[in-house]
């Protein structure tokens, strides 16, 4: 167990994490170079497309010190997402190990979500190493981000380590620091007490629901009895192993203080919570389950349905596995009127939201009717009765209303001080409370708020990143709720409600969210043989209107000459016709019209 250290990567969107865990790979030996590939932990097309990590990824490498004439040691690394929609991936991982990398880019310097993952990480009380990455860049400011990162975690500036993972430059330092500063497991007494943490999962036909676990007491291997201590989920091992970083079965399992898989044989996937705790099968009384992690909170919501209704059940298939790989998910069965069933989705971001969606096109060939992204709203009815309202079609009528809650947010923006006015003339443009500056070293502020989570979701990051020329960056962190005034707008299109489109505003907002819609509907629904009305009403009055001219047909093209009144005839029988088809027509929108709304 001496010579066994497990740590983590922790780092900022495009830091580069994932480049320094190939230099991992490739200087341990765990991956053959003509395997070699650049973002190899990156398995996903979707995270290679991006050039993010989206999921994260354990691997096992063996490594010796000392140009290799020292002991041998086993470091665990677990690649994490650096994403603010992610920051649960990073929670999970950081349960699970001894210490992190913190990882800092030399050109961009500390960045929002640095300071989110690092605050995760201290809290676990883990071992922190900075490293300064990229140091070869042209435009690399090692010298100034070095007193960022001594600032940030009161140590001297030559104790952050200088690297540049794409040359491989110092990366042999980081894993001898790894070894010398970050504490093995700690041993155990009750060698006979499993206690293993679930920290990950995914599903295979054939061996069922694979877990992910850090042994923290005990041992574990194949043909073992197990439990998951929160559902009481029964199962034999069916097979026990290591990351390397696909799955390698080994014989002899693994003992305290290892991560690797075990699969299981379950067939349900309910039966095996990320979060849990795996033990023997008859716990000791007064056995307690390992604490657990930050515990996934769904930020925004968005439903869900299946442009064919005959695809509803692949669709309910297809959450299902994707909640086993992404834990942070969640969903409920949901119908509409105009839509039919479907299912309410709730997320940790609005990346998260655009990462589901293409995976359920391209992992399972679904077409999607996407609403437009809301977050969770708390009711006070005038008979005592508080709802929890994730959609504005669930809103009952507002007679019967009291006062409606929404969720708020700390907000933290990391921003080089030349763009402070920038954005804070941007701020001035949303609902926040501002809660003051702090600097990091001469060139660096943090601006804090507190502000309504719906004026997160929507396109306040892409203004962030435009004010700023694409150098500032945010986290945010739930505060709880607070009450506003709030109403519904909804859409009508040829005088029907679009359900997708309505939402939850802010009163003094209303005419120019419903303006900006409707204006952009014009642009989106497809004309047709009838002129279209574009409404946007909040109760009966209607605040902002649109109409898209219809198709016409030239229905005198058949006639060659003769009297004027025989045309003016046509003329008028078309019009009386597309005022009949004014008043019953309907539209039927496309799922293009929901997605370029979505990404409106």
């Amino acid at each position: 167990m001496k010579n066994i250290r497990n740590f983590v990567i922790v780092a900022h969107v495009d830091h580069g994490k994932s480049t320094l865990a190939d230099r991992f790979l490739e200087l341990t030996g765990t991956v053959e170079k003509r395997k070699m590939h650049e973002q190899y932990l990156d398995t996903m097309e979707l995270e290679r497309e991006r050039g993010i990590t989206i999921k994260l990824q354990p691997v096992r490498m063996r490594y010796r010190a000392s140009n290799g004439s020292g002991p041998e040691y086993i470091l665990n690394l677990i690649d994490t997402p650096g994403h603010v929609d992610f920051s649960y991936e990073v929670s999970r991982s950081l349960a699970a190990v001894e210490g992190a990398i913190l990882l800092v880019d030399a050109s961009k310097g500390v960045q929002a979500q640095t300071l989110a993952n690092l605050h995760l990480a201290q809290q676990q009380g883990l071992k922190i190493i900075p490293v300064l990455n990229k140091i070869d860049l042209p435009n690399a400011r090692t010298k100034q981000v070095k007193e960022e990162l001594a600032y940030l975690l009161a140590i001297k500036p030559e104790d952050v380590l200088e690297v540049s993972a794409k040359n491989g430059t110092n990366v042999e330092k980081v894993l001898e620091r790894i070894i010398t500063e970050v504490e093995p497991p700690k041993e155990v007494q009750l060698l006979n007490i499993l206690k293993a943490l679930i920290f990950d999962s995914t599903f295979d036909a054939y061996k069922g629901v694979i877990a992910y676990i850090r042994v923290f007491e005990g041992s574990i291997k194949k043909g073992d009895k197990i439990m998951a201590f929160a559902t009481k989920a029964k199962a034999d091992v069916l097979e026990a192993g290591y990351f390397s970083p696909n799955l390698i079965a080994s014989d002899d399992g693994m003992s305290s203080g290892e991560i690797g898989y075990i699969a299981t044989g379950l067939k349900d996937p309910g039966q095996i919570r990320v979060g849990d705790t795996i033990t023997n099968l008859k716990p000791n009384e007064g056995f307690k389950p390992l604490p657990g992690y930050k515990e996934p909170r769904p930020m925004v919501f968005a439903s869900f349905f299946p442009e064919k209704n005959e695809d509803y059940d692949i669709l309910k298939d297809a959450l299902g596995k994707l909640k086993l790989t992404d834990a942070s998910l969640v969903y409920e069965p949901e119908s509409s009127d105009g839509l039919g069933r479907g299912f309410r989705l709730g997320f940790l971001g609005m990346l998260h939201v655009e990462i589901i969606s293409e995976r359920l096109k391209r992992e399972f060939g679904l077409s999607l009717i996407i609403s437009s992204p809301s977050v969770e709203y708390a009711v006070k009815m005038q008979n005592g009765e508080e709802l929890k309202i994730r959609s504005a079609s669930m809103l009952p009528n507002f007679s019967g209303i009291v006062a409606i809650a929404e969720p708020i947010v700390d907000l933290e923006v990391l921003t080089p001080t030349v763009y402070v006015g920038s954005i804070m003339e941007l701020m001035s443009a949303v609902r926040n409370v501002y809660n003051g500056t702090d600097y990091l070293g001469k060139e660096t502020a943090l601006l804090k708020y507190e502000m309504p989570l719906a004026e997160v979701i929507t396109d306040f990051y892409d203004k962030l990143k435009s004010v700023s020329s694409g150098y500032a960056s945010m986290s945010y962190e739930s505060k709880g709720m607070q009450e506003g005034d709030l109403v519904r707008l909804d859409i009508l299109i040829a005088k029907d409600m679009v359900e997708p489109f309505s939402r939850i505003v802010p009163k003094e907002k209303a005419y120019q969210e419903g303006r900006a819609m409707v204006t952009k509907l014009k642009e989106v629904v497809p004309s047709q043989m009838f002129e279209v009305s574009i409404q946007a009403a909040i109760g009966g009055k209607v605040i902002a209107a649109e109409s898209i001219r219809a198709k016409r047909k030239d229905v005198t093209q058949h006639m060659y000459g003769g009297d004027i009144t025989r045309r003016m005839k046509l003329w008028k029988k078309q019009k009386r016709g597309k005022a009949r088809m004014k008043e019953t027509g309907r539209v039927n929108l496309g799922q293009d019209v929901f997605l370029k709304m979505l990404k409106r």
